[in-house]
């Protein structure tokens, strides 16, 4: 299970939730658990999302999460 943190927006998707519990071992596994289980976020990740794995954007979906790492989903961080 990987704990993801989600930003305060999100919340109504969740039930009120900021973290939420999702089976995964890599970045396209929280995606898509996120999709499964909470599916009115379906939009705003198919939109595009970070993932933040230990303080680092995740590079793809193949990304894999090691255990006990911190997880947090952003707004897309644009560069320019």
């Amino acid at each position: 299970m990987v704990a993801v943190h989600l930003w305060s927006s999100l919340t109504r998707f969740t039930d009120g939730a900021r973290e939420v519990d999702i089976d995964a071992q890599t970045v396209g596994g929280v995606l898509d658990g996120l999709k499964s289980d909470y599916p009115g976020l379906e939009p705003i990740l198919d939109a595009g999302v970070s993932v933040v794995i230990d303080g680092e954007i995740a590079t793809g979906r193949h990304v894999e999460i090691p255990e006990g790492a911190e997880v947090v989903l952003m707004q897309r961080l644009k560069g320019g």
